[in-house]
């Protein structure tokens, strides 16, 4: 049996697309954790211009609650409470990944802007270990529904991963094998720890 991966998903706020796929992978076996890369977390609001914002010391529960009490109808259609409810079975709280300094494998990262800061971050630090990671990026629009397919392919993509018995030499072929089954194309770099 293959060690596995570590992996790390990472989107804009650490609620929808990177919790939907922490979930699959976790499911899974994965040794996986969750991320988000913006200066806040926000979620939808009664209108486009009034965002519901939080810091990323706000658990889950507290942003629930938070939303139940502004307008429990509104975010229950909306689909806001289903997506917390989820996310505090998962975990407390959002993360973010300019924080976190645990090693990865394999991050996954759900759109190019954030594919871009992930990078960004990884190459302002300092190299202590010069561990290799992998850093692809898997575009997936922000709603329900791209979210749960986009968690689909980013848990084929990491089975796929996961199988190789050497993922540094073999990421390429199998990166492009996969998009050629998947018909989806994807950004990939290397970065050091």
């Amino acid at each position: 049996m293959l060690p596995s991966l570590r992996v790390a998903v990472v989107c804009w706020s650490n609620q929808n697309r990177s919790m939907e796929a922490h979930n699959f992978l976790g499911k899974r076996g994965f040794r996986v954790r969750s991320f988000g890369t913006g200066s806040h977390v926000k979620l939808p609001g009664p209108s486009p211009d009034r965002p519901n914002v939080y810091d990323y010391h706000t658990t889950y529960e507290q942003m629930y609650n938070d939303l139940v009490s502004k307008d429990k109808d509104f975010y229950r259609r909306k689909g806001i409470l289903h997506m917390l409810a989820r996310n505090k079975r998962i975990k407390p709280r959002p993360e973010r990944f300019q924080d976190c300094n645990d090693p990865f494998d394999l991050i996954l990262t759900c759109d190019e802007r954030v594919y871009d800061y992930v990078v960004e971050d990884l190459n302002a630090r300092e190299q202590e270990t010069f561990q290799l990671v992998h850093v692809i990026n898997v575009d997936i629009p922000d709603n329900e529904e791209e979210a749960t397919l986009g968690a689909f392919v980013i848990c084929k993509l990491c089975q796929c991963l996961q199988k190789s018995l050497d993922l540094d030499d073999e990421i390429s072929e199998l990166l492009q094998e996969f998009e050629e089954k998947s018909g989806r194309t994807f950004l990939h770099t290397v970065c050091f720890y």
